[in-house]
């Protein structure tokens, strides 16, 4: 199985990143053919205050990302890891992961968890709370017969969710985020290695790169895939880019069979 992530600059314009969405998807598939694609958290409109997220959100599944990434699923015949966008229920309104497999139906929906509320370093807020509501089911899927876990940005930070995602079969576990700059050149690559580690599964963690929100905030990119021994064997640099990287089921297999942390939980 071939994963190829797509690690993208959003901004506030809704439109012309679902443009580069599509260009890039189109592109990696040309080149690569892999199983399944990902995309980044906010990857159909990124930044902006409150009125601009809600503005973006959409309903599914009539709005125009979903109907967009729904199409190109069927027409290119695989699996597509939506990134996640604005979800609007009501008057409630989500971070939502999509997933639609290769006849462009929806396969999965996952809303994030755990909201990212905290005075990073530097000086700067963030109330995730403050727009989202939080989502409370865990979420897995399946391409062909490899079983692929949910999970979006901040969720890292929460290894039990991890945990649960591997207690329910996952294999892969596959991490959207527009991680911060601050935090994310400390901690992005070790939490990601560590979750891979901690589970025992191919381990995908696909970020937004270069500032958003006009200068306002910059994220850390990096993209990268690790194998559940914990090395990274694919990543982007800290721009637009992607990168493809095949799974071996077989090499999941022999590591947990040599440490079968699974079997051996006390807690």
């Amino acid at each position: 199985m071939k994963i190829s992530v797509v690690q993208m600059n959003s901004q506030g314009d809704k439109e012309e990143n679902l443009r580069n969405a599509e260009i890039n998807i189109r592109s990696i598939y040309e080149d690569e053919k892999p199983d399944l694609i990902v995309l980044p958290e906010y990857y159909a409109s990124l930044g902006g205050n409150r009125d601009h997220v809600y503005a973006n959100g959409e309903t599914f599944p009539d709005g125009q990302a979903y109907r967009l990434m729904s199409a190109l699923a069927s027409e290119l015949n695989l699996t597509i890891h939506a990134g996640s966008l604005v979800e609007r229920e009501g008057n409630r309104y989500f971070n939502t992961t999509l997933v639609f497999g290769p006849d462009g139906s929806e396969i999965a929906k996952y809303r994030k968890i755990h909201l990212f509320d905290i005075d990073a370093p530097g000086g700067t807020s963030y109330r995730e709370s403050d727009t989202i509501s939080r989502g409370t089911e865990v979420v897995t899927y399946k391409v062909g017969d490899v079983i692929v876990g949910c999970s979006i940005c901040y969720d890292i930070r929460f290894p039990e969710l991890f945990r649960a995602l591997r207690d329910r079969g996952a294999q892969v576990i596959v991490l959207p985020a527009a991680f911060t700059l601050m935090t994310g050149k400390d901690h992005w690559e070790v939490m990601s290695r560590c979750r891979a580690i901690e589970t025992q599964t191919y381990f995908v963690s696909v970020g937004q790169a270069l500032s958003h929100g006009d200068g306002k905030f910059w994220c850390w990119g990096h993209s990268m895939i690790i194998d559940p021994w914990g090395h990274i064997i694919a990543q982007c640099s800290d721009g637009v880019g992607s990168t493809t990287a095949r799974i071996d089921l077989a090499y999941l297999d022999k590591v947990r069979d040599a440490v079968p942390v699974a079997n051996h939980h006390v807690l």
